[in-house]
């Protein structure tokens, strides 16, 4: 197996070569496999090792064993004892969700503060084909079925491609010891149980299933590739960006076949769970909206249009004194003879019937003004939806306000009682700069 790691090393992860490696080591024969092939190959390397507090005396028994096995490689070690059931209950997520948040975190760490490059953990072919059935179980796309990433980001797992029978042969014929962890002989989880009761049988049925299984991953990693070449043209084609949110021309979309299948592939990466909400959304009303943790997808006419949910949506207000503000918008004010040329970033003021300081905020429910050019007042509300302004964009509108009177919503409309007209004395042009 040394050889065919080594190999591996060469040809697939050669980008490790000189750099300071972090091991994940739990002190299961798995870690303790990786760690010996490692220090074989003569890499830079420390152990990281979590107590997570789970086992009582066995907990701490991992832990000194690592500790140990470090001293004897003669190789640095970081270890940390966690009390993972309390965050898992402050967290209100499950003892395993617990157990790696903590993980990654404190591994992300020493990776900074301590200057290693890459993150190695021990995951065999095996746990891939866990993982697989797992997400298979679960309901997943085709990003689900391709297994665990050898790579991602500075996270190596180098031993993806063998199998835990050749790791345990390695462990045998090198005399290596480690530590057998009591809770994976319990079918309490999902993991567990597969691991112990379902793929067995597998195996007994089919001794070559894992290496059927590597050969469906390559077939399901090609499929992959392909639909990310061609969802590369279908993006091209349906979707625009505008103002920090997309546009998805639902028309466009449905003039292609397999219009769901498109529609999953362009939002799969956004978080959303109920797919068949966000599939009616195209024949919905204008207005209908759908969310994630991160995200809310609008029908608005003849699109959809995705934004990343602000919670900064401001509601406060913000001072603007007689020479302008660069904060949360950038407005100059700056006193003119003549009216020049109105533009959408622009408006010309009479001085008189400002108040300084003025102030700026989003747009409140209620909200009204009178569009310049008219006699009476409307509503924000009634103006957004004459102007086809979807949600949105509303959202992302500034107004600018004399003694809670709207002066300009702005790069949209003044108001007209705010005019420049024949009893003006003193003119003020008000523009709104890029950022």
């Amino acid at each position: 197996m040394f050889l065919k790691f080594k190999e591996n090393i060469t040809e697939n992860f050669n980008f490790l070569s000189g750099k300071k490696l972090l091991i994940a080591c739990s002190g299961g024969i798995d870690s303790v496999v990786l760690g010996h092939l490692i220090k074989s190959l003569d890499f830079e390397m420390a152990l990281a090792h979590c107590n997570f507090s789970l086992r009582g005396k066995e907990s701490d028994g991992d832990e000194m064993f690592v500790i140990g096995m470090a001293k004897n490689m003669e190789i640095p070690i970081f270890a940390e004892t966690f009390d993972t059931k309390a965050f898992a209950k402050k967290n209100g997520i499950s003892t395993q969700m617990a157990a790696r948040t903590l993980r990654y975190d404190w591994f992300q760490e020493i990776l900074q503060n301590f200057n290693y490059d890459y993150l190695l953990t021990a995951h065999h072919l095996d746990d891939d084909l866990e993982t697989f059935f797992i997400n298979l179980s679960r309901g997943t796309g085709i990003n689900g079925l391709t297994g665990i990433p050898p790579k991602n980001g500075k996270t190596i797992r180098p031993l993806l491609s063998f199998t835990r029978d050749e790791i345990e042969s390695y462990a045998q014929k090198n005399g290596l010891k480690w530590r057998d962890d009591s809770s994976n002989q319990k079918p309490d989880y999902l993991r567990n149980k597969l691991r112990l009761e379902v793929l067995p049988f597998f195996k007994e049925i089919n001794d070559s299933v894992l290496k059927n299984f590597k050969k469906t991953q390559r077939n399901l990693q090609s499929s992959k590739l392909l639909i990310e070449d061609y969802m590369s043209l279908i993006y091209n084609l349906v979707v625009s960006e505008n103002d920090g949110f997309y546009r998805i021309d639902i028309q466009k979309l449905k003039d292609l076949p397999n219009v769901e299948a498109l529609l999953y592939e362009l939002l799969q990466g956004f978080g959303f769970a109920e797919w068949e909400d966000v599939f009616s959304l195209m024949d919905a009303q204008t207005g209908k909206q759908v969310f994630s943790k991160t995200h809310k997808l609008l029908k608005n006419r003849d699109e959809l249009l995705l934004s990343v949910i602000d919670s900064d949506n401001a509601v406060d207000d913000f001072f603007v004194p007689k020479e302008g503000v660069d904060f949360p918008i950038k407005l100059k004010i700056e006193p003119i003879e003549y009216v020049g040329e109105t533009e959408k970033n622009l408006i010309y003021v009479s001085a008189e019937k400002l108040n300084f300081p003025l102030t700026i905020r989003r747009w409140r429910e209620g909200d009204s003004f009178q569009p310049f050019g008219l006699k009476g007042k409307k509503k924000l509300s009634k103006f957004f939806k004459d102007e086809k302004i979807s949600l949105f964009e509303k959202d992302r509108i500034w107004l600018l306000l004399s003694d809670e009177k709207i002066v300009w919503v702005i790069g949209h409309r003044m108001d007209d009682r705010f005019k420049v007209d024949d009893n003006t004395q003193d003119i003020l042009k008000i523009t709104h700069l890029s950022s």
